[in-house]
């Protein structure tokens, strides 16, 4: 017989530790609040106050039974601040004028975009239904430049192939000048051809020459073209009264304000430091509602939604006061290690680490960084990105031992390049010589890359 073999298969309990950590959604809240800036956090708190009934402002702006009952008095305006043409006002002094008057360029004033300028002087001209669709096809497809977003291959249909000549150089024609086209240089050549007496060669060198003349060689030009080196300068200077971006003035992105949540500035050789929580509202629990149903029947469903209410309220409130706290214990430790900037500028950056911050007020690093995001310091240099603070040390040969941030690096950069009176521009090379003098040693390609963020051209372009 055969030998049958059984594998026996045992369970059995095993009692193990394991660490590990689960967001709640009360603490994920919490850390999101925390990464907003300050408008965004007034929206969310708006948004919570319309969303959470047990949510309730200390402060609400009461109005008298007895006041009202007295009625409305003679020199009530109905029309207050009110955009009707038709209305003739009562004579407005002082602060009401101001305050009319600021109503009124708030409610009348509207920025105009590129393609709303265009569309309505297209609407004017005397163009069949056709042209005017094939018209309003092309400049739905500009940029805020004035530039085609995509080839006209690819946004013209054959209908319009016929039309499109006519519709382009009406176009062309319409203020600004020079829209229209593929990209800055025939933007140049269109417009320079549209002004009457302009310089003879004036359209070629923009489109075959363009390059000779930023280097300066007026002479192989002259020479080229048989005319003399005064032609050629007359041809430059007409060149540069152009814009090579036309649309450029008629912007349709809407200007945003920068709203700081720190101010750190100097009086009589100290700081200062402002947290501007006052624009956000405060908050309390609505007493009436979080005692709802005491000594009365309700339902054990009720009674959890008054429950839940309550304490969602209590967390959002507590968020909030941790975000405040947590801002100002960062403003505090800012002005310790960056004291020297506060006092005297950009040139005086001092580098420093997210290690550095959340050592000094006892948090982690990820929580100095999510504090970090999208906040502004405002400071007698001019408002900052929290961000712009943070930064690691170079390499120094200083003496005195010093250490120079990235930014400190670049503000000496740039008076260095703009303090410079000689006759022949600081090359890249020669910058670093220069910063190595100071103590502060960095290769000729960090120089470089240091000029480009700060948008200064090379020595050979200035």
């Amino acid at each position: 017989k055969g030998s049958r073999e059984r594998t026996v298969q045992s369970q059995k309990l095993v009692l193990a530790q394991k660490q590990q950590l689960k967001m709640s959604p009360q603490m994920f809240q919490s850390l999101e609040l925390l990464a907003l800036p300050i408008l965004d956090l007034r929206q969310r708190i708006q948004e919570e106050i319309e969303k959470n009934p047990a949510l309730e402002l200390t402060s609400e702006r009461a109005v008298s039974i007895d006041k009202l009952s007295e009625g409305p008095s003679r020199d009530t305006d109905y029309f207050e601040n009110s955009s009707d043409p038709g209305f003739t006002s009562r004579v407005y002094t002082g602060a009401d004028a101001d305050s009319k008057q600021k109503f009124m360029e708030g409610a009348l004033a509207r920025s105009e975009s590129l393609q709303d300028h265009l569309v309505w002087q297209l609407r004017m001209s005397p163009l069949s239904r056709e042209e005017t669709e094939l018209g309003e096809i092309l400049i739905s497809n500009l940029d805020d430049n004035g530039f085609y977003q995509k080839p006209l291959e690819e946004v013209i249909t054959p209908q319009y192939a016929p039309l499109l000549p006519k519709v382009l150089d009406i176009i062309r024609n319409f203020d600004p000048p020079g829209i229209c086209v593929e990209g800055p240089i025939e933007s140049l050549a269109v417009q320079a051809a549209l002004l009457p007496g302009h310089p003879e060669h004036a359209v070629t060198f923009i489109t075959d020459e363009l390059e000779l003349l930023r280097k300066g060689r007026f002479e192989e030009l002259a020479k080229k073209y048989e005319i003399s080196v005064e032609e050629v300068e007359d041809a430059f200077a007409f060149i540069k009264t152009l814009n090579p971006f036309p649309g450029s003035g008629y912007s349709s992105t809407n200007t945003e304000y920068v709203v700081p949540d720190i101010t750190i500035r100097k009086h009589d050789s100290q700081l200062r430091l402002y947290i501007h929580d006052d624009q956000l509202p405060e908050l309390k629990i609505d007493e009436q509602f979080s005692t709802m149903g005491e000594g009365e029947q309700i339902t054990r469903e009720t009674e959890r939604y008054i429950q839940r209410a309550v304490k969602d309220a209590q967390w959002l409130i507590s968020s909030v006061s941790m975000r405040r706290n947590t801002l100002r214990k960062m403003g505090a430790a800012l002005m310790k290690h960056q004291f020297q900037f506060f006092l005297k500028g950009q040139k005086h950056l001092k580098p420093m680490t997210l290690k550095d911050i959340a050592e000094e007020i006892s948090v982690h690093e990820t929580t100095v960084s999510r504090l970090s995001h999208a906040k502004y310091v405002q400071t007698d240099w001019g408002v900052f990105p929290l961000k712009y603070f943070f930064s690691s040390a170079l390499s120094s040969t200083n003496p005195l031992g010093e250490e120079y941030a990235k930014n400190s690096v670049k503000e000496i950069m740039r008076e260095l390049i703009e303090s410079y009176s000689g006759k022949k521009r600081l090359s890249d090379q020669k910058i670093s010589d220069m910063l190595a003098e100071k103590g502060i040693k960095i290769a000729r390609r960090t120089v470089a890359k240091y000029r480009g963020e700060l948008h200064i051209e090379s020595s050979f372009d200035r």
